[in-house]
């Protein structure tokens, strides 16, 4: 088997294995795999590295390698090439999660490769599901960590369903690894814009200098879905929308928007920051939430969340859910950030929203709010709404933008998909863009009161129609609580490519 890049095994000392568990799932075909081939393409996968897949499905190594391939997309005819390559070093193991022969069966298959190196590295990508992360995580300790070089785990979420879950699983995992090996993945922390957030605070004074209680009306961050559960209803109802995305996502988000700068960029100093700011958020109430259901369409042509296969038929769980956060500290005090989330809504988007309080002592009148737009997906951009003078004789006055966009500003190059950036992050050992324990800790002492509420059928979940803006509460709450103004004279279109 040829090293990467066609390069002698002997021109480097060291091989790096990456171990797919998983291998045959939705997950590695769909993110994993392909998200590997994207990082071997741009020359970021380590010189000699090897692509073991493990999985209880019973496969030919031909067979894994044409699933790979048929999700794996090819634009230009060299990346044809760079894909043979690269199922060149793939190779699969089927066994069991719970049994300790196959793992020491496939520890010997590592070693194959291994023997002609001096250092030898390995990264195990838990793309499973939790039921089985710690007899996995149980039989890696016990039979793949004997080798000298780094040994490190990637964990999907979720990460638990609530305090006590999330704190048995990291007690589980820390018997196991090092804190310093654990690497929990959450992809949004790896798209681009959410990655920039640090540059654009810390790097730009402008911003420093409004950041803050005195000038911030509000803070919105936002994901919205444009579909349902799509059969995936069964799995869905067993966590709901708050746990599924609030939880994590959008909670990381808000973390990265309003924490303290860091002393340094050391992942360490930079997670800190974030625990510190979680620890100032007070736990959510029922009164702190707006929760929907998705029913039918207006139109009846979408179906609502009942009449997906899987979703039992008293389901109250959420599929929207909207909540205010107040931090406790000098810089934020009284200031609400409201996090939206839902499914079989009006858009697809996800974005941040700082709304600016108005000037005081107005001379011009009928005044629209500045606020700075960080558009996450899709169409990336950082777009900052202003007043100006209409050109020309008139004195009129408009609402408009200051505008970089992603697409326009920055063409010709690639936005990585987000599994892309982490899975480098983790080879380079970077901790920066995952999650530590103490920061599940805090996250889920916000969380954990109200979701055993919802679980107990406490919350009012309110239906709205398939395709609509969610539920009409959370429009009102929004004006009432979140004190956000809407202007409807404005809206931002994203600009064409290549447009002046």
């Amino acid at each position: 088997m040829p090293p990467i890049h066609g390069t002698a095994a002997t021109a480097s000392s060291s091989l790096t294995t990456v171990v797919v568990f998983g291998a045959s799932g939705d997950l590695a075909k769909k993110k994993t795999l392909p998200c590997l081939f994207g990082l071997f393409r741009m020359g970021l996968l380590p010189q000699n590295a090897r692509v073991v897949g493990y999985a209880r499905s019973k496969l030919e190594l031909d067979d894994f390698k044409a699933r790979t391939r048929s999700f794996i997309k090819i634009e230009r005819a060299e990346e044809a090439k760079k894909l043979d390559e690269f199922l060149e070093l793939l190779t699969y193991v089927a066994g069991a999660y719970d049994e300790d022969a196959p793992f020491r069966h496939l520890d010997a298959h590592i070693k194959k490769d291994e023997a002609a190196f001096e250092e030898t590295n390995r990264l195990f990508y838990l793309a499973l599901p939790p039921s089985v992360f710690i007899p996995v995580a149980q039989k890696i300790r016990a039979h793949l960590m004997d080798i000298n070089g780094y040994k490190r785990v990637i964990v999907e979420k979720p990460f638990g369903h609530d305090s006590a879950s999330s704190n048995a699983l990291s007690a589980a995992l820390g018997e196991l690894f090092e804190e310093a090996q654990i690497y929990r993945i959450d992809h949004y922390l790896g798209k681009e814009m959410v990655k920039n957030l640090m540059t654009l605070r810390f790097a730009n004074v402008i911003f420093g200098a409004v950041w803050n209680r005195a000038q911030i009306s509000n803070v919105q961050i936002t994901f919205k879905e444009p579909f349902g559960v799509e059969g995936r209803g069964g799995y869905f109802d067993q966590f709901g929308i708050v746990r599924d995305v609030m939880q994590n996502h959008l909670l990381q988000i808000l973390s990265l928007v309003a924490m303290e700068k860091p002393y340094s960029l050391d992942p360490e100093a930079i997670r800190d920051e974030k625990v510190k700011v979680l620890r100032c958020i007070r736990p959510l109430t029922l009164d702190d939430v707006v929760l929907g259901q998705y029913g039918r369409s207006l139109d009846g042509s979408k179906p609502g969340y009942h009449d997906d296969q899987g979703v039992p038929a008293a389901s109250k769980t959420p599929t929207y859910a909207l909540a205010a956060f107040y931090i406790n500290n000098e810089r934020w005090d009284g200031v609400p950030f409201l996090l939206k989330c839902g499914k079989a809504l009006n858009d697809k988007k996800a974005e941040i929203r700082i709304q600016f309080r108005l000037p005081p002592g107005d001379v011009i009148g009928d005044l629209a709010h500045n606020e700075l737009i960080i558009r996450v997906q899709p169409d990336e951009a950082v777009y900052f709404k202003i007043m100006a003078k209409k050109p020309g004789l008139s004195a009129e006055n408009v609402i408009t933008e200051l505008d970089l966009s992603y697409r326009q500003r920055f063409t010709g190059h690639v936005i990585p998909d987000a599994y892309e950036s982490l899975i480098l992050d983790t080879l380079r050992g970077d901790h920066s863009n995952f999650v530590r324990t103490d920061e599940l800790q805090a996250a889920w002492a916000i969380f954990t009161p109200l979701l055993h509420r919802v679980d107990a059928g406490d919350a009012e979940v309110e239906t709205y129609p398939y395709g609509s803006r969610g539920p009409e509460a959370a429009d009102r709450f929004v004006r009432n609580v979140g004190r956000y103004q809407r202007d409807d004279r404005y809206e931002w279109q994203a600009p064409p490519v290549g447009s002046v």
